[in-house]
């Protein structure tokens, strides 16, 4: 299925609610099952980051209220990662106001501003419900969190923006991620939190499949 027929809106999320308790079927068994807590690509990718290092792709939306409670506890796994692990963070989605906010994701990272700022980003649309569905509010957002206007501005419109934009279409697309927060790992495996059973689930699918990319597995 191609990437502009999928619905990367919240009502029609795969997730289940985060921060699952209950048993799952990777807690009941010793390794995470093909097929169930994760998916293998019948394509492998071409993907490797920096040096070689095995990359991990977060698939998210800033309005998806699944993936700003993913982001704590994926923030908190990234910093265990080993060394040869690189995890980016790709926003999707199809729609008028997706695009803008994956404008605005690329432009904070262009600016080097994505460290301090992602999170903000969730808590303004996600706790403060800031309307931020305007090139024009997006920007007076990004002024008021201390950034240039001007400087903002041309990165937000800028070639290597909109460049982005395409590049994580078609990687979204590549790693048949539907449905958001999900994890594309090594240019082999696809998982998420709804396939695991949950949000320590999928990171625990994710430290397996790494060994595996890692192995070549």
């Amino acid at each position: 299925m191609s990437i502009q027929r999928r619905n990367f809106g919240t009502g029609l999320l795969t997730l289940a609610a985060a921060g699952v308790a209950g048993m799952s079927g990777l807690a009941r068994a010793q390794s995470p099952v093909e097929g169930k807590q994760f998916v293998r690509l019948a394509q492998p990718l071409a993907s490797a980051g920096a040096d070689g290092k095995i990359e991990v792709f977060e698939f998210f939306l800033y309005t998806c209220p699944h993936c700003f409670a993913f982001d704590p506890a994926l923030t908190a796994w990234s910093k265990s990662l080993a060394p040869d692990v690189q995890l980016r963070r790709i926003h999707v989605g199809v729609g008028a106001m997706h695009k803008l906010h994956q404008r605005l994701f690329y432009a904070l990272e262009s600016l080097g501003r994505l460290g301090d700022l992602h999170e903000q980003v969730f808590k303004a649309l996600q706790v403060e419900h800031l309307d931020l569905s305007s090139e024009k509010a997006i920007t007076d957002w990004a002024v008021g969190k201390g950034l240039d206007g001007a400087k903002f501005s041309a990165a937000f419109n800028s070639f290597g923006a909109q460049t982005r934009l395409g590049q994580s279409t078609k990687l979204a697309e590549a790693y048949r991620a539907d449905g958001v927060p999900a994890l594309g790992i090594g240019g082999r495996f696809l998982t998420s939190p709804s396939m695991a059973g949950g949000v320590p689930q999928a990171l625990s699918v994710a430290d397996h499949l790494i060994k595996l990319a890692r192995n070549k597995s």
